[in-house]
């Protein structure tokens, strides 16, 4: 399987960037992707310090992909938007995309 372009990810609305970034950072358990996400998101400053333990990666990942979709609406897409953010997780989902799936 090749990795989509640029420009086909581009192509894509962005919750379908977020659903395969997460996915794949899930499947490598990136905790530093879903953290530098996290930072963009509205409200960012809920969100809690890791505690560095390496039994609490996976864990803190699925904080991390329920706190995405309470910010989302409970899981599912809703029209209100990433707001201002929006540029910066598209470049950060085609990123990951390109240089991890």
């Amino acid at each position: 399987m090749t990795t989509p372009s640029f420009a086909e990810l581009d192509a894509l609305p962005t919750e379908e960037l977020r659903e395969r970034a997460f996915a794949v950072a899930r499947k490598h358990r990136d905790i530093k992707f879903f953290w530098s996400v996290s930072k963009h998101l509205p409200d960012s400053d809920d969100v809690g310090e890791l505690d560095g333990a390496p039994n609490s990666i996976g864990p803190i990942i699925d904080e991390y992909v329920a706190l995405w979709r309470e910010f989302r609406g409970r899981g599912g897409y809703q029209e209100h938007g990433y707001g201002e953010s929006e540029p910066l997780l598209r470049a950060a989902f085609i990123d990951y995309l390109q240089t991890h799936d």
